[in-house]
């Protein structure tokens, strides 16, 4: 079973610390990070488990491929900048008003413990077998979940698309390599902040050639990740998974294309930092048909001013307006929360069903065509959705351009997402301890 990583916040942990005889609480502070702190005991829990899942991904690959554990300073020092980041994001959920309540995380859970052949109920025991704390795995996925709700609304709404940019991808998606090829990629990030100086973007250039010719040399790329990259996969040595070539970041793509697999690009600048991207597998795309959908919905953010009860009650309000004969389309327009689809009168565009979070999957599941669903909650949060029509996947050009679309925005997520971190970092205040 596939364990989401166990980073905790100060305020989870700070409720479970301890006093001794004399006293004196028994944990510390590791930073404090605006108006939260990071505690050493969570920094300490947080190393133990990406150590013991080193050891673990050592301890299954082939002998000659096994390399020595990176010095513990470097595991701690990378560990305590992902906590500080997430506590400076899981504020900022705060202060939108962004909260994930138990029934979602019942919801997401029961449907991992469905995947792994096993119920809500039994989920505990199977944790504990592996050595997770059902608790803390529990406050774990809250707090991805609102750190997902947080990305949803800073980054992806914050990606656009322009007419020329789809034209582009339409021209070219008939015979651009890359959409018929999956690429297994890993990367460093050399990170820059965002108002660095000329001597900063220096500094960071010779850091990144120093990495280059390390690399030439013959060192593991997935070590030097761990020691150098200020990426958010530095911890996994950089690696990135598979993507499909449309995936790729935008700034990534030309150059992946080229590369054979184990090869390594050239330092790559861009607004982030400096990026040196390796190859490490290729694979050919396969066609499959499938049956697709498509959907409208409004979306409704509970916050400090309305809580769950009462944006659940305005959408019933909103509900009995459209069975009444208001059109859907101009109240999502006027209404809804969600960046990406507002615009277009709530409309999801053609897509697979099982592309959304599970929770929002089973109630379009479950509607017939021009079904009005009542109001519902995910982890997004509060949701009017209908399903407009269905239909088998082929290669018209509405599909084309929904895919360009997905496209681009999918190439320019991982950019946004690091810049977006980045004016996170420079705008909050950081007192490392250690």
């Amino acid at each position: 079973m596939t364990a989401i990583l166990a980073i905790q916040t100060g305020l989870a942990w700070a409720q479970t610390r301890e006093l001794g005889g004399t006293g004196e609480l028994l944990d510390g502070v590791a930073a404090i990070v605006d108006d939260g702190v990071v505690l050493r005991s969570e920094l300490a829990i947080r190393v133990d488990v990406v150590l013991d899942n080193m050891r673990a991904a050592q301890a299954a690959a082939p002998p000659e491929q096994r390399r020595p554990l990176p010095p513990l300073s470097v595991v701690q020092e990378q560990v305590l900048e992902q906590l500080i980041l997430q506590q400076i994001q899981l504020q900022r959920a705060q202060r939108y008003g962004i909260v994930v309540n138990d029934e979602i995380i019942n919801q997401a859970l029961g449907t991992m413990a469905q995947d792994n052949g096993m119920t809500l109920e039994d989920l505990p025991a199977a944790l504990a077998a592996e050595g997770i704390d059902y608790a803390i795995y529990r406050q774990d996925t809250r707090e991805q979940m609102i750190l997902d709700q947080l990305q949803q609304r800073d980054v992806y709404g914050a990606i656009s698309i322009s007419p020329r940019e789809m034209d582009m991808c339409l021209a070219r998606s008939s015979s651009s390599l890359a959409e018929d090829v999956d690429y297994n990629i890993s990367h460093i990030l050399v990170g820059l902040s965002s108002n660095a100086t000329q001597e900063e973007v220096a500094a960071a250039n010779v850091e990144v050639e120093e990495i280059f010719s390390r690399l030439e040399a013959g060192e593991e790329f997935s070590q030097l990740a761990v020691t150098f990259s200020d990426g958010q996969t530095a911890l996994e040595g950089g690696d990135l998974g598979w993507r499909k070539g449309y995936q790729l970041p935008t700034l990534f793509a030309d150059v992946v294309i080229g590369m054979e697999p184990g090869e390594v690009s050239d330092p790559i600048q861009s607004g982030s930092g400096f990026h040196i991207v390796q190859l490490n597998d290729t694979r050919g795309a396969q066609v499959v048909m499938v049956d697709q959908i498509r959907a409208r919905h409004i979306l409704l953010l509970p916050n400090e001013v309305q809580d769950d009860d009462a944006v659940e009650q305005r959408l019933w309000g909103i509900r009995d307006r459209i069975l009444e004969g208001d059109e859907f389309g101009p109240i999502a327009n006027s209404v809804s929360e969600d960046p990406t689809s507002a615009a277009d009168g709530g409309d999801l565009g053609w897509t697979e069903l099982d592309i959304f979070v599970p929770e929002f999957t089973e109630v379009l599941s479950q509607l017939e065509i021009g079904e009005l669903s009542e109001p519902f909650r995910t982890r997004y949060g509060w949701h009017l959705a209908e399903v407009t029509d269905t239909r088998s996947y082929d290669t018209t050009e509405e599909i084309k351009e929904q895919r360009c679309a997905d496209q681009i925005r999918a190439s320019k997520v991982e950019e946004e997402r690091e810049l977006w971190l980045r004016r996170l970092r420079d705008q909050a205040f950081i007192d490392r301890r250690i």
